[in-house]
């Protein structure tokens, strides 16, 4: 089928990496494994932070035009050539989608949208209007797709049907994660002898953007835990950057001598970092689920993450990394001196890791249930309103 494909938050081709711009590829990924073509319906990012009312009216106006333009774009278009499904990754009271439901109505094409979440405490707030279209969007859609389990109890009562809501699990491509044994201690002893430690000593790594709010809340937790290490023999490797890189180097300065600061990596250069580690450690503050938690389980890392949002969808505790109570430094401490302490148990967590990924987060997976669920839509055409 060909699948018109919009992301209000972030485009997939945005400039600035994040997880979010790597779901909306691997979305993209997915659907073309499963054989549909998909095409970048618009680049309009509707995402407005800062709880202006204006500049979200202003928004909602610029894609009420953009989504004119569209209809008419597709319009003039053969049918052959005109889109038979509308999706949209990631819409939420700070993201509306102002383009899907006026282009899949005006077109009698089926609307859906993946990763869908709704506040209500937002209703009376700063993003009352973002609220409002969220609501919406939701009522419009003939399918939404839950990357996030957490998400489902505030979004299922918006629906017009409880069928409409079906799970999709976070995946990645494990197929980037495979780096040979030989090249990962390649690039641990080059590591190691560019930044000065021993090779043998056990490998701490991060990979998060550098952004105030609740990354940087999860960078001063990271901080204050490792603080409270008593083990010698260990590193810390921080890859990311930022607006908030100031505050981040600050919260880490008592632990200087072992923390080392990789700057900001590409996604290709990624799934070469992650193998180094011994151990991933982030403690997830206010976080979806974190698609880093993912890609370091699929080169075989055992994570240690705090419990919050759908991280527990991702990260079996016990069975592929340790799972702490979200901001509790102590416990998260504990954690990560338990696999310090423990390598037989850091070897076995990562091993049940990749198997997990492979197994339950595949790219082909996705791809499969992708398929599962559009095919249908797509064949009994566009539902009632």
């Amino acid at each position: 089928m060909r699948i018109a494909f919009y992301a209000p938050l972030k485009a997939p081709d945005h400039p600035v990496p994040s997880g979010d711009r790597t779901m909306a590829r691997l979305l993209c990924c997915a659907l073309q494994r499963a054989g549909h073509t998909v095409e970048l319906a618009s680049r309009f990012r509707s995402f407005e932070g800062a709880g202006e009312p204006d500049r979200q009216q202003r928004l909602a106006q610029l894609g009420e035009r953009i989504a004119h333009a569209l209809i008419r774009r597709y319009r003039r278009r053969t049918a052959s050539l005109q889109p038979q499904l509308w999706f949209t990754y990631h819409l939420y009271h700070k993201a509306p989608d102002w383009l899907g439901p006026p282009v899949s109505d005006a077109l009698g094409i089926p609307y859906v949208v993946a990763e869908a979440s709704y506040a209500p405490k937002q209703e009376r707030g700063p993003w009352a209007h973002g609220c409002v279209a969220t609501r919406t969007a939701l009522a419009a859609a003939d399918l939404v797709l839950g990357l996030n389990a957490a998400d489902r109890a505030c979004v299922l009562p918006l629906l017009r049907s409880p069928n409409r809501w079906a799970p999709l699990t976070p995946f990645v491509d494990p197929e980037r994660a495979c780096v040979g044994v030989a090249e990962a201690a390649a690039q641990r002893q080059s590591l190691a002898h560019s930044l000065g430690f021993d090779a043998g000593t056990v490998l701490l790594l991060t990979v998060a953007m550098m952004r105030p709010g609740a990354k940087l809340a999860s960078y001063r937790l990271l901080a204050q835990a490792l603080g409270h290490l008593t083990a010698p023999r260990w590193q810390l490797l921080i890859a990311g950057d930022g607006p908030a890189r100031e505050e981040v180097l600050a919260a880490f300065a008592d632990l200087s001598p072992r923390v080392h600061w990789l700057g900001a990596y590409e996604p290709d250069a990624l799934a070469h970092l992650y193998p180094v580690a011994d151990i991933y450690v982030w403690p997830a503050i206010s976080e979806a689920y974190g698609m880093v938690l993912l890609e370091a389980q699929a080169a075989g890392v055992p994570v240690v993450a705090g419990l919050t949002g759908g991280v527990g969808d991702i990260v079996r505790s016990g069975e592929t990394g340790l799972l702490v109570p979200v901001g509790d430094a102590a416990a998260f401490a504990q954690a990560v001196a338990r696999l310090i302490d423990n390598a037989d148990e850091r070897r076995l967590l990562g091993q049940q890791a990749a198997c997990a990924v492979g197994a339950r987060h595949s790219l082909d997976a996705a791809a499969r249930v992708l398929d599962k669920l559009l095919t249908p839509l797509v064949a009994t055409g566009k539902t009632d309103r």
